[in-house]
């Protein structure tokens, strides 16, 4: 093989590069959106951050929405990919289920990142309505679909008892909202540790889901 054939074989490190990029816009755009927030983000700041010419950032993206909608897809489809195969999939019982997918949504939530977003939403989805019809869309639609899922194989396993929760399965996951905005505005007052909210949201959920009939007091409805 000669150097020249040896050399076309190798492959270049500017177009590895290149098709990267988006990917580093992405995680740059995460770390100034978790910083700064969304009014606040500059996409100059954004392409630093990425080692990149401003003009780079509009080859992949039209606008800061897009880019803001790109960084959130990069972390919510992964998660919810995780848990609606975790209860499409799951072997036990659906209480046992409940208990290994709200660990999940919280490890998701508070050590993956995913409350950034959401604390960007509640803070300036108001001023900006485009990012909180976004994540309707993204998250809180995709949401409802996995938990009402969850609940619904809970039901037809008589597992659960039909119930108001039943009839409004988004409320199974509110307490999470909760934490986020707990530890956005009164932690520093009343700190409380994540995982005692786990524990009593798991506890209150089960509470409110599981059917009776199994040595308690109230047999699960017809």
């Amino acid at each position: 093989m000669t150097e020249r054939e040896s050399a076309a074989d190798t492959p270049k490190p500017r177009r590895r590069r290149k098709d990267a990029r988006p990917g580093e816009i992405i995680e740059a755009g995460l770390q100034e959106f978790a910083e700064n927030g969304f009014a606040a983000t500059r996409l100059e700041d954004v392409a630093k951050r990425a080692g990149v010419v401003k003009g780079t950032i509009y080859r992949y993206f039209s606008s800061k929405e897009e880019l803001f909608e790109a960084a959130l897809a990069s972390r919510i489809t992964p998660f919810f990919d995780d848990v609606a195969g975790l209860v499409a999939a799951y072997p036990g019982s659906s209480e046992e289920l409940v208990r290994t997918a709200l660990p999940r949504i919280y490890k998701a939530l508070f050590e993956d990142g995913l409350h950034v977003m959401m604390r960007i939403i509640i803070t300036e989805g108001g001023r900006f309505p485009a990012i909180a019809e976004l994540y309707h869309q993204r998250v809180i639609s995709r949401g409802q679909e996995v938990i009402a899922a969850l609940v619904r194989r809970g039901v037809e396993r008589g597992e659960f008892r039909r119930s108001a929760l039943t009839d409004l399965p988004i409320v199974v996951v509110a307490p999470a909202v909760m934490t986020i905005v707990w530890k956005m505005t009164f932690d520093r007052f009343e700190p409380i540790e994540t995982r005692r909210f786990l524990d009593a949201h798991v506890d209150m959920v089960l509470e409110g889901l599981l059917a009776k009939d199994r040595g308690g007091t109230e047999a699960a409805d017809g």
